[in-house]
């Protein structure tokens, strides 16, 4: 009896704990399904970014159904002052948050459930709050990467707009300038179709047309006058255009013949063209002869100064001083030669030369003249002299030996321009005759500026060349020459004598060997070029072609820095290579004295012309 009812006991016991161990074992079982099921579920969501339907559905809480991510709407508008925005829908977004939120109540719900089940279970319900709520921090990860790929979508598109906004105004500004002056070429072309139907006109015609015509003709050249802009016309100047518009609707209906207004506007066209053509050459003309034609103040200060040195006593009129005398002939010195018969030319030379030198005593000037200046140049010379230098003014009439050993030679070239026959420049070929007891000097032109101490170009290597120039064949430069420019490389003595790809140089500032001239008898050379020229033209006139002939191949470079060219013709040249030359040279027809002179370049002339002198100012010689 009492072994029945342990075995009783054992078997209720057994139920008991069966009924008590089996609701927490399936109670577990389900919340390690769900955990595992829905941390893969958000993984999928990570990897494809859609939402999916889940499997697997709780009985005690229905689970609602995602939808498919879709892409944020652009939205793009303007407001009224055309500044683009763009927005970005995020209606989706609120959406996902909420779904979001549902999940975790439902979560939280499901736990609390299980909480009140068991007691037990309670360390095994923490660790899967643990897990569904990393899960959730994943999406939240998730969805504030997704906000800043939206920003920076938006901040793109939004550029891309400003950009595209910034591009049209600049092409509207664009187009605006270009059509400033529609309306006055308009009104020109109305001008010239209305001359056009004049023509048309019977001579002697005084019909209605033609009157009218006449009198918009009139109307509409003083609205445009010298105006080149539209801004420029007033209202009643495009009042006028439309008045001339209908006249010509008029013109247009009585002589509708299209082939005779084509030949009357290529006739036109034609005889402007001509006119053009005439002006241009008029042009050039005058400016030869500007450039030919001695000022009216030049003029008149050469006249004031020969009557004041013609005033003077014969001893007064002696220059150089008795004490600098001996300088004339001292070959240590630095010796400088000018050929000129421009007062103001010289003086600019004379004194540049001296104000930039370091050592103004040790500079001695030649300065040779004709019989005609002699007198104006001396006499300036001797009110204002050169400071501590040594100056000396010659007559080229006083050169004897020029006349009876060489039977004047400088009147055997021909040329209608009497600067390229003119007897000063070719006196350059008799130096070593001029100045028989100097070894070395320094040749200027008259029409150049000194910016810079010269005492290194003494001391300069000539290497037994006799001639020291800066060359002119550098391609791209204003001052490029090709010796086929001057030379006739078509006859067969210059093709075989002479190089046509020999390098060029330039006049104006260079220094000259006298020794090495004396010895390779080079005046002698240039006698016998200089009558082959006069024989048959192998060269333009000029001195230029005959020094490239007579020293060729005996000429050494000079630095770029010593001589700059081009001031006279040239307008473009580097500023910075023109303030740091050591010589100004003003070759050109646009001399610094004349008005057609360049402005920007006059200056430097100007500044050593002493506009407030007595016979300046009497002369109207002004900056």
């Amino acid at each position: 009896m009492k072994q029945f009812r342990r075995c009783q006991r054992i078997l209720i016991l057994s139920l008991l704990s069966l009924s008590v161990l089996a609701p927490v074992f399936f109670v577990s079982h389900r919340l390690k399904n769900l955990a595992s099921v829905g941390r893969k579920e958000f993984i999928e969501d990570l990897a494809t970014i859609k939402y999916r339907r889940d499997d697997l559905r709780l009985k005690s809480i229905q689970q609602e159904s995602g939808e498919g991510l879709k892409e944020p709407r652009l939205v793009v508008y303007k407001d009224k002052d055309q500044n683009s925005t763009v927005r970005y829908s995020s209606s989706e977004d609120i959406r996902d948050l909420e779904m979001s939120a549902i999940d975790g109540e439902t979560t939280n719900a499901l736990a609390n459930r299980n909480e009140t089940d068991n007691e037990k279970e309670q360390g095994d319900e923490q660790v899967q709050q643990i897990r569904i709520s990393n899960v959730f921090q994943e999406k939240g990860q998730f969805n504030s990467q997704l906000r800043e790929i939206t920003e920076a979508r938006m901040k793109e598109t939004r550029d891309l707009l400003h950009n595209k906004e910034a591009h049209h105004d600049r092409n509207v500004h664009t187009q605006s300038q270009r059509v400033t002056d529609e309306k006055i070429r308009e009104m020109k072309d109305q001008l010239i179709r209305a001359k056009a139907y004049l023509n048309f006109a019977p001579p002697g015609s005084n019909s209605h047309l033609v009157k009218e015509l006449r009198l918009r003709i009139k109307e509409v050249e003083r609205a445009v006058g010298e105006r080149t802009k539209d801004s420029e016309l007033s209202r009643s100047a495009l009042q006028k255009m439309r008045h001339m518009e209908a006249s010509l609707s008029k013109a247009s209906a009585v002589y509708p013949d299209c082939s005779a207004m084509t030949a009357k506007l290529r006739a036109m066209a034609h005889t402007t063209e001509e006119q053009v053509r005439s002006q241009k050459k008029q042009a050039t003309y005058l400016v030869h002869l500007a450039a030919r034609t001695t000022p009216k103040g030049l003029h008149c200060l050469a006249m004031r100064l020969t009557s004041e040195y013609f005033a003077l006593e014969p001893e007064e009129r002696q220059l150089p001083s008795q004490q600098k005398l001996r300088n004339l002939h001292d070959p240590n010195l630095y010796h400088y030669v000018v050929f000129s018969d421009n007062i103001l030319a010289c003086a600019v030379v004379v004194s540049s030369t001296v104000s930039a030198a370091v050592e103004p005593k040790k500079i001695v000037f030649h300065v040779v003249t004709d019989s005609l200046n002699f007198p104006a140049i001396s006499m300036w010379f001797i009110l204002n002299p050169p400071g501590k230098a040594t100056i000396q003014i010659q007559n080229i009439d006083s050169f004897d030996w020029l006349f009876t050993k060489y039977n004047n030679p400088l009147l055997k070239q021909e040329s209608s321009d009497s600067r390229f026959t003119f007897q000063l420049n070719h006196l350059r070929f008799y130096l070593p005759e001029i100045f028989p007891a100097l070894d070395k000097v320094v040749l200027f032109d008259h029409d150049v500026v000194v910016q810079k101490d010269l005492t290194g170009l003494w001391h300069l290597d000539m290497k037994g060349k006799v001639v020291g120039a800066v060359q002119t064949c550098l391609k791209g430069k204003s001052s490029y020459r090709r010796m086929d420019s001057f030379l006739n490389f078509s006859d067969p003595f210059v093709a075989k004598s002479f190089d046509i790809n020999a390098c060029t140089w330039a006049f104006g500032l260079n220094l000259f060997d006298l020794q090495e001239w004396r010895k390779q008898n080079l005046t002698a050379l240039y006698h016998r070029y200089l009558q082959m020229g006069s024989e048959r033209p192998l060269w333009m006139a000029g001195s230029l072609p005959l020094g490239w002939v007579t020293f060729y191949k005996k000429t050494v470079a000079l630095d770029r820095r010593w001589h700059i060219t081009g001031l006279g013709y040239e307008s473009e040249l580097i500023s910075m290579e023109v303030e740091r030359a050591a010589v100004l040279h003003f070759d050109g027809i646009m001399k610094p004295w004349l008005d057609i002179a360049i402005g920007k370049y006059k200056q430097y002339w100007n500044k050593f012309v002493k506009f407030d002198h007595p016979y300046l100012q009497q002369c109207n010689i002004h900056e």
